[in-house]
């Protein structure tokens, strides 16, 4: 199973250096997760560079992966790795979807560097 963070999602709709890197997860949909999170924070991104049109059609790809909620018990693990880890309040609740649900988190977020069970790029 795969989980793409936001960075990586933007990476691909922009047709970025590390794209192609990320195309390979998120084009393989059955193994794709997709945290809640993910969609509100790129489809802010996008409707903020390229409008709304287009931040409608990236949410719709975003939903073809198996789309992960934020519920009880994933909200106090995501605080729990936030608060061990130090990280923001989205990333927590990101990687504690990917731990959830025995994923590889793919990013080139630097909050996420060193983490076990992710695989961070090298943003170029």
């Amino acid at each position: 199973m795969n989980v793409v963070d936001s960075s990586g999602w933007l990476e691909y709709f922009a047709n970025g250096a590390n794209a192609e890197v990320f195309s390979k997860p998120i084009e393989q949909v059955p193994q794709l997760l997709v945290p809640s999170i993910t969609i509100t924070e790129v489809f802010k991104r996008v409707l903020q560079q390229r409008g709304e049109q287009a931040a409608l059609q990236a949410a719709a790809q975003m939903n073809q992966g198996r789309v992960i909620g934020l519920d009880v018990t994933l909200a106090v693990k995501a605080a729990k790795i936030g608060y061990d880890l130090k990280l923001p309040l989205a990333d927590s609740i990101i990687l504690a979807t990917a731990r959830a649900y025995d994923a590889l988190l793919w990013t080139q977020d630097e909050d996420f560097k060193g983490i076990p069970g992710v695989r961070c790029l090298p943003k170029r």
